[in-house]
């Protein structure tokens, strides 16, 4: 046991030494695992926060196409309600120049039953009343 005590002077330093060294490599092992773990947060952070970004990117981009198609909807009702008056508008001017022919006809017919010959149209209409006869 003498041996051991006069290898104090000697091992004393080594061991303290080695203690040093092993208390450093621990310090700098936790203090790697701590940045790679707060790396790995912020990677993480970074991530997630480009989604939620993109997420919100993608929202108002569908809402702003459900605005579209709603005023293009709203377009497309108000186009079809003016198409329907237009055809009713053309339907009632057909059915007035239908029932305008039939009494210029008739009143045509009824100046030839007196023996007087009929007067021409106006320019404007003597074509439909030409092709009616």
């Amino acid at each position: 046991m003498e041996w051991l005590v006069s290898l104090a002077p000697v091992l004393g330093p080594l061991f303290g030494t080695a203690g040093a060294l092993g208390g450093a490599w621990l310090v700098y092992h936790q203090a790697r695992r701590k940045d790679q773990a707060e790396a790995s947060i912020n990677s993480v952070r970074t991530v997630t926060d480009g989604f939620a970004t993109l997420l919100d990117q993608q929202r108002a981009a569908h809402d702003q196409t459900l605005e579209r198609v709603a005023t293009l909807e709203a377009r497309q009702m108000d186009l079809e309600r003016r198409v329907e008056s237009l055809q009713e508008e053309q339907r009632q001017s057909r059915q007035w120049k239908a029932m305008a022919l039939d009494y210029i006809h008739a009143l045509l017919e009824t100046i030839r039953s007196f023996g007087r010959p009929a007067p021409e149209p106006p320019r404007e209409i003597a074509e439909d009343v030409a092709a009616d006869r």
